[in-house]
């Protein structure tokens, strides 16, 4: 960084230079010809300011607002073709789907049971679980309701007991479970 010690002379240069109008750019570099000073053109702006040098004389310099541009109205396309299309082309026309699809009436359902497994849980707390223990959660429906676990022994590779990961899970293998869920989901579309 410049140091910002400008001493008499430098200031006289800067008041001189600036009076022959050149500009801040060159200005700088007269005074760092002059006096082997490294004063950047911003250092040279910078002081000029500090030293109160109008800028309104220097109106020739000042940014001119853009000139506005008239806007262009577009011709409106009348051409059609003999198929009634726009000569526009395919790809500028706005076209309608061709099958509305209509909007589907949900009827209100009632609440689900869900399956449940005929197994006493132990109800453990999360901190009483040991690493083998059942992860399936109980309670915490209700608001301030205590949240418990099964706690009896997993199934290997599973968080649950194999009574909760049947449940959980479905019989079968994953590939079987998913050929399931396509089944279903075809019957719900027929």
């Amino acid at each position: 960084m410049q140091s910002t010690n400008w001493t008499p002379e430098h200031c006289a240069a800067l008041r001189e230079n600036f009076a022959k109008g050149l500009s801040y750019a060159q200005i700088a570099a007269a005074i760092n010809a002059a006096f082997k000073t490294a004063f950047t053109r911003n250092a040279v702006l910078g002081r000029a300011k500090r030293m109160g040098l109008a800028e309104s004389d220097r109106a020739e310099f000042q940014r001119k607002p853009w000139p506005k541009r008239s806007p262009k109205a577009r011709q409106p396309s009348l051409a059609k073709s003999s198929l009634g299309k726009s000569s526009l082309g395919k790809s500028r026309q706005r076209r309608l789907p061709e099958m509305w699809w209509p909007v589907p009436k949900f009827k209100r359902t009632e609440k689900a049971e869900l399956r449940c497994v005929e197994i006493d849980p132990r109800h453990l707390s999360l901190i009483d679980l040991a690493p083998s223990d059942c992860r399936y959660p109980y309670g915490g429906d209700a608001e301030g309701e205590a949240i418990t676990f099964c706690g009896h022994p997993r199934r290997e590779g599973s968080s649950y007991c194999p009574a909760h990961f049947n449940l959980s899970r479905g019989p079968g293998s994953a590939s079987e479970r998913a050929a399931v869920a396509i089944a279903l989901k075809l019957v719900e579309a027929a």
